[in-house]
């Protein structure tokens, strides 16, 4: 049996309503908060939360000296199209020469790091 279950997964960032409005782009779902905090209600998936963090430094990929503490990996059908839309919302490309590869990644407006992976 399991002791949890996992409600939300939450970003710190400098603009919560911001960054919540390009994951609802990316993903769907309703935006609902204030100015601290945001929820992203994905449907058929967990909560997205945004929370404000004064002083938000952005991690770093790839730095073998700073962690990336955590990234999403977003399933899609074609990952040319979702790239082009992804780019269009506000990432911005990471690691995305490797054609060949099944996912390629890049930053949210806010700097962490995400993966679109062929699905």
């Amino acid at each position: 049996m399991a002791l949890a279950k996992l409600d939300a997964v939450v970003l710190d960032c400098p603009d919560p309503r911001a960054l919540a409005g390009f994951y609802a782009d990316v993903l769907g779902g309703t935006v609902e908060g204030d100015d601290e905090w945001v929820d992203l209600r994905v449907p058929g998936g967990p909560t997205l939360a945004f929370q404000r963090a004064p002083g938000f430094v952005p991690p770093r990929w790839p730095a073998a000296d700073h962690s990336q503490q955590f990234h999403l990996d977003l399933t899609v059908p074609d990952l040319d199209a979702a790239e082009k839309e992804a780019l269009e919302l506000g990432a911005r490309p990471l690691d995305t020469a490797d054609r060949s590869r099944s996912f390629r990644v890049y930053a949210d407006p806010a700097g962490h790091p995400f993966c679109l992976c062929a699905g």
